[in-house]
């Protein structure tokens, strides 16, 4: 009884100092519509990884879910969103993201094949005042530690289109970044998943450790 006892106290005191010792946690976007916004489950682990590996961050290893319209959001700096399919904000989630946004809150989208259409449309009730834009290829999202002078790689074919990076800007501050025909997501995921190049699973790593960077120094406000 007295080591159960112990082995207990000692737990409970472990739990709080493996809680602190991350500086951050990212998470990823839960939706609805009947989109798998859980896709790519390998994807945020591995490039928090190599984040955490190559750029001295101190990420969570796993990435934290949270649903549009949860407070809980606005624990996050940077939120991640995938899927194919559809995709559904209600009134009040659009109106949660957006204040996340505004306050200091960084989307990234990534286009893992079929998201389009929808996408476009449920972030206009998010800002129907501004449209997605084409970011320039000399923007800093693509000049972090990693250059990408020619903008985002492209890491698989979908419909034979050059990829592009579009953001949505308020205030001057670039708040959500869409990567499109491109999809780094897979390019993130483990090897064995889609047998990627090597160097095209780099580059879609160095990518996304590209757009994280941005949104924890430049995109982001929250603490």
């Amino acid at each position: 009884m007295k080591r159960t006892l112990l082995l207990l106290c000692i737990l409970l005191l472990t739990i709080p100092a493996m809680a602190q010792r991350y500086s951050l946690k990212l998470a990823k976007l839960k939706y609805s519509g009947g989109g798998d916004w859980y896709a790519n489950k390998t994807s945020m682990p591995n490039l928090i990884k190599f984040c955490n590996q190559n750029l001295n961050m101190n990420i969570k290893p796993d990435e934290d879910v949270v649903e549009v319209g949860s407070p809980e959001i606005f624990s996050y700096p940077f939120v991640h969103m995938t899927g194919h399919g559809n995709v559904v904000f209600s009134d009040a989630e659009a109106q949660n993201l957006r204040n996340y946004l505004i306050s200091g809150g960084f989307l990234h989208i990534d286009d893992n094949y079929g998201l389009d259409k929808y996408i476009r449309k449920e972030m206009k009730k998010v800002f129907p005042e501004y449209e997605f834009i084409e970011l320039p290829f000399d923007h800093p999202i693509y000049k972090q530690k990693y250059a990408f002078k020619n903008g985002l790689p492209k890491i698989h074919e979908h419909d034979n289109k050059p990829p592009q990076g579009f953001g949505i800007i308020h205030k001057g501050r670039l708040v959500c970044f869409y990567s499109y025909e491109t999809d780094l997501g897979n390019g993130w995921e483990d090897a064995e998943v889609h047998n990627d190049p090597e160097n095209k699973r780099r580059e879609a790593l160095q990518m996304g450790a590209n757009i994280i960077t941005y949104a924890l120094t430049q995109g982001s406000g929250l603490q």
